[in-house]
């Protein structure tokens, strides 16, 4: 099964692949014919992605947001991609219920409205249905077979990375797909076992305790299958009609949505990797319910502090802060031209600053920084894929509620506790164990160290890295296309 899968898998991408490549080296058309024939290819690649499964799905989402190397037109059709599948028979998840529940598992349960779910996925099926003492909650359901499916394509995700690392080593340097597919994977595991799922609800809860307008629903009980959570009662972001709510009650929901994200990106480092408008659903009273916790980011304290410093750059309008923090969250290479990104973030930041949601797409600015960097040859880290997704997913969410906020004005509202939390943190006693052990290294370190520079020098081998520009550019934008025809690659090898 995983073999015929495997090879499905490479034939479709291989035929995108061919096509992709043509595309790059370029045959000559008019351009009305050109254009018409990328949108027909870009909708041919959403529609493979969408029929392999959800995490080509999630991938296909994430290269969404990666103009460096993803041609604008393919990452446009992507922006549409949904998680959707056809609505299976309810007694298709019944041995599942009866597995992890057990024979009886109807008992646990007053009603079950089995006719028609209210959601279908690819990994998932959800029910209303009411507990015995009373209580509404929603059960979800896994799809028999989709737990090995999914572990199946990421192991032949791995192999294609190896692919790409060996025929570009120079691309992969600067972004690195093996690493940045594993961040993906390590955020999706989550969504393959229902009592992880509910881990994270329980500790997205205990975050959101200082949000009056934040709610998440409670796990009542979890199997690795099934998941049983109480209802959120709402529809979602992008479905409120404009004289819902008063302009009062949506800006207070919307400043504090964006202030839960931020405690979890700043402050928790744990976060809701997939927070789109139908990830948010809003009551009539106010309040904002964020439900599906399958898809959780993680990022440490490094990482963190350097994505806070760069939206802080941003919002302040401050060019050389912005490009400093970028480069902390990943590397330079021998080739960077770390003044000419300065140059060209110092030139952009002006536009974006003090924008509101209607104005400006957030999400889309930091793809733009990320755009500068590759160009310039400096190594992202494989955490803004994730951490960009999760950020521009926010945005839109918050666009449906309140266009009219300043995402830059929100960050300066919530500075402040942000910084004293992460003062806070600092000053536990488990960093301030980890500060002691890292100074005694470097003082063990140091005289081995300086008695090396000071051979190197006499010898004359102490060298300097000439930071030069990535001159080869236009190398990251076929990069879509080997990913496609890797595959292909590897199934004629095997």
């Amino acid at each position: 099964m995983a073999e015929r899968r495997a090879l499905h898998t490479a034939q479709m991408m291989a035929r995108l692949g061919m096509q992709e490549v043509s595309r790059a080296v370029g045959h000559r058309r008019t351009r009305a014919r050109g254009e018409d024939t990328e949108q027909q290819r870009a909708r041919a690649i959403r529609a493979a992605l969408e029929q392999l499964g959800p995490l080509y799905v999630k991938i296909g989402q994430i290269l969404s947001t990666r103009p460096d190397f993803v041609p604008d037109y393919v990452r446009e059709e992507l922006a549409l991609l949904t998680d959707q599948a056809t609505v299976r028979p309810f007694a298709t998840f019944v041995p599942a219920l009866e597995t992890e529940l057990g024979p009886h598992w109807r008992d646990l349960f007053s009603s079950f409205e089995t006719d028609r779910p209210l959601g279908a996925a690819s990994l998932a099926q959800v029910y209303r249905a009411t507990r015995r003492d009373g209580t509404p909650c929603v059960v979800k359901i896994q799809r028999p077979g989709s737990h090995g499916t999914v572990l199946g394509d990421m192991a032949v995700l791995r192999r294609v990375t190896r692919v790409i690392g060996r025929a570009a080593p120079r691309f992969n340097e600067v972004i690195d797909t093996g690493a940045m597919l594993d961040v993906i994977f390590r955020a999706m595991n989550d969504e393959l076992d229902f009592t992880r799922e509910a881990a994270n609800m329980k500790a997205a809860r205990k975050a959101a305790k200082e949000f009056k307008t934040i709610h998440v629903p409670k796990a009542l009980l979890a199997t690795p299958s099934v998941l049983i959570q109480t209802l959120a009662d709402g529809q979602a972001a992008h479905r409120l009609k404009e004289g819902e709510l008063s302009r009062k009650q949506r800006k207070r929901m919307a400043k504090e949505f964006v202030a839960y994200m931020f405690k979890g990106f700043f402050v928790e480092r744990t976060f809701h990797a997939d927070p789109h408008p139908g990830n948010v659903l809003v009551s009539p009273d106010g309040k904002a319910h964020v439900i599906d916790w399958g898809m959780v980011g993680r990022i440490d304290r490094s990482i963190s502090a350097a994505m806070l410093g760069t939206m802080i750059g941003m919002a302040y309008n401050d060019g050389p802060a912005l490009a400093q923090s970028w480069i902390r969250m990943g590397s330079t290479t021998p080739w960077s031209d770390i003044g000419g990104f300065t140059s060209d973030i110092a030139r952009f930041v002006p536009h974006v600053t003090n924008a509101s949601l209607s104005e400006l797409n957030f999400g889309v600015a930091l793809t733009s920084v990320l755009t500068f960097s590759t160009n310039r040859g400096i190594q992202t880290s494989p955490n803004i894929s994730i951490l960009g997704k999760s950020v521009a997913n926010m945005e839109g969410t918050v666009r449906h509620i309140h266009p009219s906020l300043k995402l830059a004005d929100s960050i300066r509202d919530v500075l402040q506790d942000i910084l004293l939390d992460m003062a806070r943190d600092l000053g536990s006693p488990e960093q301030l164990a980890q500060y002691g052990l890292h100074a005694l290294h470097v003082l063990t370190q140091m005289p081995g160290q300086g008695t090396r520079a000071l051979n190197d020098v006499a010898d004359r081998q102490l060298t300097l890295h000439n930071h030069t520009r990535l001159h080869d550019t236009r190398a990251s934008k076929p990069a879509f296309a080997a990913l496609l025809l890797a595959l292909h690659n590897r199934h004629r090898e095997n």
